[in-house]
C-alpha cells in the first residue's frame, strides 16, 4: 500500500474496526511500515493455517502461528532483542528465518561485541530454525545471531551473510561465542560478491 498521499498512518486497529464493521469475526490484520512510504498489511483469517509470512513488523498480534515454518521480517524501525523474544514465541516451528533492516538495533552505549553487554539479555533458542538470511540486515544483527550468549540455533545449516560482518562479528573466525552456532553449518552464502561455499571444502573466504 502506497501512503504517500495519506494525511496519517493507517494502523491495524484502522482495519480492524472496517472488518468489525463489516461484520466479519476471527479475522485480524497486521499494518507493518516498510518504509516511510510503503506499508504492508495482511488480513487473515484464524487460526492462521499458512507456512509462510512476509514482511512481518514489530508490531504484530499476539498470537501463536503454529503452521509457519518461512518468516520474512522488514521494519522501517529496528528490531530490539525483545523482537526477536517474541518471534520465538509466536513461530515454534520456524525453520528459514530472513531479515530484513538496515537499522542499528542497539542504543550508541551498548553498540560492542562484549560478553559484558550480551549478559543484559537472556538467550533464545530456535530450536527448529535450519536457515538464516542475514543478507540485507545490519551488522548488529548478525552478532544478535551468531553470539551464544543471545541466541543458540542448534539445528542451523545455511547461512546468508555479508562477508564483512562475518568477518567482523566471528574476529576472523577465531571467536568462541559464535563457534557453537555456526558448527553445524554446511552451507555459506557471502556477499558481495554473491558466492557459495560449501563448508568442509577447499574454498576459502578472504578479507
Amino acid at each position: 500500500v502506497e501512503t504517500v498521499d495519506l494525511s496519517y498512518k493507517l494502523s491495524s486497529e484502522d482495519i480492524q474496526q472496517t472488518l468489525t464493521n463489516i461484520g466479519l469475526q476471527d479475522v485480524t490484520s497486521i499494518v507493518n511500515y516498510v518504509c516511510d512510504s510503503r506499508a504492508a498489511c495482511s488480513i487473515f483469517s484464524l487460526p492462521f493455517q499458512f507456512d509462510y509470512l512476509k514482511d512481518l513488523g514489530n508490531k504484530f498480534p499476539n498470537i501463536v502461528f503454529s503452521y509457519v515454518t518461512y518468516l520474512h521480517v522488514k521494519d522501517n524501525d529496528p528490531f530490539r532483542h525483545e523482537f526477536f523474544v517474541r518471534i520465538v514465541r509466536s513461530f515454534p516451528l520456524l525453520k528459514y528465518l530472513c531479515i530484513y533492516n538496515v537499522r542499528s538495533s542497539l542504543p550508541v552505549d551498548l553498540m560492542t561485541f562484549s560478553s559484558e553487554n550480551c549478559q543484559l539479555y537472556s538467550t533464545i533458542e530456535y530450536p527448529h530454525l535450519t536457515t538464516l538470511d542475514l543478507s540485507y540486515a545490519h551488522r548488529d544483527y548478525v552478532e544478535q545471531f551468531l553470539n551464544e550468549t543471545k541466541t543458540y540455533m542448534p539445528s542451523l545449516t545455511e547461512l546468508c551473510v555479508i562477508v564483512r560482518d562475518l568477518i567482523v562479528v566471528t574476529n576472523n573466525f577465531t571467536r568462541n561465542e559464535t563457534r557453537r552456532n555456526c558448527a553445524k553449518v554446511k552451507t555459506l552464502f557471502i556477499l558481495p560478491p554473491w558466492l557459495h561455499v560449501e563448508v568442509g571444502k577447499k574454498e576459502e573466504i578472504e578479507q
